[in-house]
């Protein structure tokens, strides 16, 4: 295992892909679960590696609800300490934390992209009769 420095410094995930993506999957009652099976301070460095991508966000906040602010503070210094802020904040609502709850529906279009005129052939083959007509002629 790497040192967690260098972990964070090395934007390296703490935690193995599975587990990370058990805890992106789960609902908000199996979630603790998972957060609790590792120790604090790797729950510090997972939240501030899911806090620096976006779609990630709910994530980090709720698994930054779980640490501690000094150990925050102590892996991602003042971006810990924002985190922190953001975990423990009762005024703002917390956003849900599986992905697949607000999903937008994906929609695609039944129309065309574009029309085409026709073609018009007519128009070629009196070209090639003129120009038939043209080199016979010169």
């Amino acid at each position: 295992m790497r040192s967690s420095r260098q972990a964070f410094e090395n934007d390296f995930c703490p935690v193995e892909e599975d587990l990370l993506g058990a805890m992106y999957r789960a609902n908000e009652n199996g979630l603790p679960h998972l957060v609790a099976s590792v120790s604090s301070d790797v729950r510090a460095m997972l939240a501030l590696f899911c806090y620096r991508r976006s779609h990630l966000h709910a994530l980090a906040i709720s698994i930054a609800s779980s640490c501690s602010e000094r150990e925050l503070i102590e892996f991602g210094g003042r971006v810990g300490s924002t985190l922190y802020a953001l975990s423990h904040d009762t005024a703002v609502a917390r956003p849900s934390v599986s992905a697949y709850h607000n999903r937008k529906a994906i929609t695609l279009s039944t129309k065309p992209l574009s029309t085409l005129a026709p073609m018009d052939d007519d128009l070629d083959d009196e070209l090639d009769d003129k120009e038939f007509a043209h080199a016979v002629t010169a």
